[in-house]
C-alpha cells in the first residue's frame, strides 16, 4: 500500500541515522525518467546520502491493465529509463532523448545526488531480465523470486545472467550487491513458531499463493516451511541460520538477506521474532561469534599454560611468610589440594 516509496522513505530518514534506504521498487515504465531522477536526488539529500535507487518493470498485471500499458513493453522500458537516469545522475552533459513513451530535450539536473555513485538495484523474480539489467547498468539485485518455488529452482543460474550481461557491456558485478529476500517467523521452539504463525499463514497462503489452497493452518505451515521445496522458515533461530546457509550453497553466495515483513503472527510475537533474528541469527551468519568460540576452545585446550601461571603465583606467595600464613588461614591450601 506504499504508493510513493520516496515519500515513505523521506519520513523514515527523519527517524533513522545509519540504515540505508532502498525504494524497492519504483516501477519505471509508469514514470517519466526525469521526474524519477529528481525525486531520488531529493531523497538522497534528505537522507544524507543513504538512498538506494531500486527499480522494477511493474510486475503486477493489474497495474498494467489499469494504466493501459502492454505488459510486453514494460521490461524494455525499465531498461531504457535506467540508462537515461544514470546519465542524468552523472551530469556530464545535457541529455536529449526521444522515445515512444517519453521525450527529453537538453535535460540536466540542477542538483546531482549527494552520493558520488548512488547504488542502483533491480528486482529479479524468475526470468533472466532483472539479472541482465543488473549487469548492463552496474546495479545490485533484489531477488524476490526466492519466495516462490519456481524462483527457488531458478536461483542457481541467476547470477550467471548478471555476469554474462556485465561482460557484454564492459562492466563488472559483485555478489555482495545481491540481496535475497526470505520469509520467516521464528520463536524459541518450533512448536511455538507453528502455533503463532499458522492462522495468519493460512490466510496469506490462500490469498497470495498460486496453486493448491491449504485446507487447514497446519497444512499451510507444512507446505510452506516443511516440504521438499520450502520457501519459508517457521521454527527456531537455528532453523533460520541453517536455511540461510543452505541458500548460500544453492546460489553460490550473495551479499545480504532481506526479511520480508508479514503479519502471520500477532504484533507481539512478530516483534519477538525480529528480536531473535537480531540477537541470535545475525551474529551467527555474519561470523561475529567465531573468534569468541575460538578463544574459548583455545583456553580449554591450553590448561598446561594456566597451570604453569598458577604455579608462578603460588611460588611468590610461599616466598612471603605473612602472605603464606594468610593463605593457610583462609583455607587456600585446602582449596588447592581439592583442585589438584
Amino acid at each position: 500500500m506504499i504508493s510513493s516509496p520516496e515519500m515513505f522513505l523521506a519520513a523514515v530518514a527523519e527517524r533513522t541515522h545509519r540504515i540505508m534506504l532502498g525504494t524497492g521498487v519504483v516501477s519505471l515504465p509508469y514514470h517519466h525518467p526525469f521526474m524519477v531522477a529528481q525525486r531520488m536526488v531529493q531523497l538522497d539529500y534528505q537522507s544524507r546520502g543513504r538512498a538506494i535507487f531500486g527499480s522494477g518493470p511493474g510486475a503486477l498485471p493489474s497495474d498494467a491493465h489499469t494504466l493501459g500499458f502492454d505488459p510486453m513493453l514494460l521490461r524494455d522500458r525499465q531498461d531504457e529509463a535506467m540508462g537515461v537516469i544514470r546519465k542524468l545522475f552523472e551530469g556530464k552533459e545535457r541529455v536529449t532523448y526521444e522515445s515512444d513513451w517519453f521525450t527529453l530535450r537538453d535535460a540536466k539536473l540542477q542538483l546531482r545526488p549527494l552520493q558520488e555513485d548512488m547504488e542502483f538495484a533491480v528486482a529479479s523474480m524468475v526470468s533472466p531480465s532483472g539479472m541482465t539489467l543488473a549487469g548492463k547498468h552496474r546495479a545490485g539485485v533484489l531477488s524476490i523470486g526466492s519466495m516462490t518455488r519456481a524462483g527457488m529452482r531458478s536461483l542457481p543460474l541467476q547470477w550467471s545472467f548478471a555476469e554474462e550481461s556485465a561482460a557484454k557491456h564492459g562492466n563488472t558485478v559483485d555478489r555482495k550487491n545481491w540481496r535475497i529476500v526470505m520469509n520467516w517467523h521464528i520463536a524459541e521452539t518450533r512448536k511455538e513458531a507453528r502455533e503463532q504463525a499458522k492462522e495468519g499463514l493460512l490466510v496469506h497462503n490462500n490469498l497470495y499463493t498460486v496453486g493448491t489452497l491449504a485446507a487447514a493452518p497446519d497444512e499451510a505451515v507444512d507446505d510452506v516451511a516443511f516440504s521438499d521445496e520450502s520457501t519459508a522458515v517457521i521454527g527456531t533461530p537455528d532453523d533460520l541460520v541453517a536455511k540461510i546457509r543452505d541458500m548460500k550453497e544453492v546460489t553460490g553466495g550473495f551479499g545480504c538477506v532481506i526479511g520480508f515483513y508479514h503479519d502471520w503472527a500477532n504484533r507481539e510475537n512478530t516483534l519477538r521474532s525480529w528480536d531473535l533474528v537480531a540477537r541470535y541469527v545475525v551474529p551467527e551468519v555474519n561470523g561475529l561469534l567465531d573468534d569468541y568460540r575460538d578463544s574459548y576452545r583455545w583456553v580449554n585446550e591450553s590448561r598446561e599454560t594456566w597451570t604453569r601461571a598458577k604455579e608462578a603465583v603460588d611460588s611468590k606467595i610461599q616466598q612471603h611468610d605473612r602472605a603464606a600464613e594468610v593463605m593457610r588461614t583462609e583455607g587456600y591450601e585446602g582449596e588447592k589440594a581439592k583442585a589438584e
